[in-house]
């Protein structure tokens, strides 16, 4: 009898199967257990027909029962389920106590097909032989509108054209605890809605500890140097 095309589901796993009728139930289990995950012992098999009825795959030696006695039918489901208490199935979906593989440095640098070794072939990134050149355009470029605005420390300003975040212009220049090439603005807010206290990463740039959050960093172009007065909130209440 040839073999019939099925679909074994389980708790763990999903995919089309060959099944052979001649097997005994005790062969179907000991072949479904590398699949599924589910020792023969724990298995609970159906046979869902294309009218959803679900008939058990079971007999009382199941050695000298063939899976012919069944209604096979092609792409038909053989749904397994795992009879052990919840405690005592694997849980696949964890990745607790699993050892995580990290590839040395020096072995991922030797292979050549491998994202690293695409960037060199396209001098892209640092294997750009303009990237020193263009990473200076970005500096002069950062610069000379810091410059434009009339960015400078001690200037009053307001950050993101937002009126309410006014403050003083604290540091200008780089700060390495931060991603990206370039000088950066720092701002003390005259009120406690920043980022920080004017330090970064244990690097202090202005000012002394506080738990107060006045200090913000941000580029040249969310910044506003002018005439930018502390507010007073009693100043809308001479009107009433």
């Amino acid at each position: 009898m040839a073999d019939v095309p099925l679909y074994v589901v389980s708790d763990y796993s999903s995919s089309e199967r060959r099944i052979t009728p001649s097997w005994s139930i005790a062969q179907l289990k000991t072949k479904l257990e590398p699949i599924t995950g589910i020792p023969p012992s724990c298995q609970h098999i159906f046979l869902k027909t294309s009218s959803n009825d679900r008939i058990p795959i079971e007999a009382s030696n199941e050695e000298a029962v063939y899976l012919q006695s069944f209604p096979l039918a092609p792409y038909a489901e053989l749904q397994v389920v795992d009879t052990r208490p919840a405690s005592a199935r694997p849980n696949f979906s964890s990745a607790v106590g699993v050892e995580k593989f990290e590839l040395p440095e020096e072995e991922y640098e030797r292979k050549a097909d491998s994202v690293l070794a695409w960037k060199k072939a396209q001098k892209l990134g640092r294997f750009d032989p303009n990237a020193p050149t263009h990473e200076q355009a970005k500096i002069d470029a950062i610069a000379k509108e810091i410059e434009a605005r009339g960015i400078a420390v001690g200037k009053r300003c307001r950050v993101g054209g937002d009126d309410t975040r006014r403050g003083e212009v604290k540091y200008v220049g780089d700060v390495r605890e931060i991603p990206g090439v370039g000088a950066w603005v720092g701002v003390q807010l005259d009120e406690p809605v920043g980022k920080n206290d004017g330090s970064v990463g244990g690097t202090r740039y202005w000012g002394e500890e506080s738990e107060l959050k006045r200090g913000v960093f941000v580029r040249a172009e969310r910044v506003e140097a002018g005439d930018f007065p502390v507010l007073d909130d009693l100043e809308d209440m001479e009107e009433i």
